[in-house]
């Protein structure tokens, strides 16, 4: 596992984003996981965040794109703070946007902010955790429809590796219905093989009952 990822994971766990113990997730699964990209709230935190996004990106889709789209809400700091982090890491200037909930009609009119798409731009798109690719599903026909642009592929935190909508996980879900690439700078497995009786700030997070009952988890939930 490259030195980026095991260092990802424990900024989750530090940061109180990833936890364990018992959880309910919207869709109603109980599970021994959570994640939370939402407590990501201060300066060196999303600092930090836009540096592992920007080394997973360029690892996977390389310089080979003009901007990084970040879904709203959660998207917007996401793009921000990557777009930053990119510049700082390899010198290139990727542009940011994202939508807006409502289309505004008078000043920066218009359904987006940040950079306006042009013809001929490629597009990552940047998003925290994908579960139904429902965010996927609102904003790809935006994007497609202000420009002609090419969705190089999409980009989350982690990969939480259970089923979507079907059998598979929901970026395999969102590759097959848009043709594009989809990648998360950590799985979950990678999560599990790397946390299992490992010290975090001097304290362990997965322990053999944890592991056991993530095991359980994905017998039941689990992609295939």
């Amino acid at each position: 596992m490259e030195q980026y990822k095991k260092e990802f994971i424990e900024f989750m766990v530090e940061c109180d984003v990833l936890k364990f113990g018992d959880f309910t997730l919207k869709s109603g699964r109980k599970s021994p996981f959570f994640m939370n990209a939402g407590a990501y709230v201060y300066g060196w935190q999303l600092e930090k965040l836009g540096e592992y996004y920007a080394k997973a990106i360029h690892e996977t889709y390389g310089d080979d794109f003009d901007v990084l789209f970040g879904p709203a809400y959660k998207g917007i700091p996401l793009s921000v703070a990557t777009v930053i982090a990119y510049s700082k890491l390899y010198g290139k200037e990727i542009r940011y946007c994202s939508n807006r909930k409502e289309e505004k009609d008078h000043g920066d009119a218009g359904i987006l902010l940040g950079s306006k798409l042009k013809d001929g731009d490629r597009v990552v798109i940047i998003e925290d955790v994908t579960t139904s690719g429902k965010s996927i599903e609102e904003t790809f026909p935006i994007i497609t429809s202000v420009a002609d642009v090419k969705v190089k592929g999409l980009m989350v935190s982690l990969n939480r590796e259970e089923r979507g909508k079907g059998d598979k996980c929901a970026l395999d879900e969102i590759k097959d219905l848009y043709g594009f690439e989809t990648s998360a700078i950590v799985s979950m497995s990678e999560v599990r093989e790397y946390l299992t009786n490992k010290e975090v700030k001097g304290k362990v997070v997965i322990n053999d009952e944890i592991a056991k009952a993530i095991d359980a988890y994905y017998n039941e939930y689990g992609a295939r």
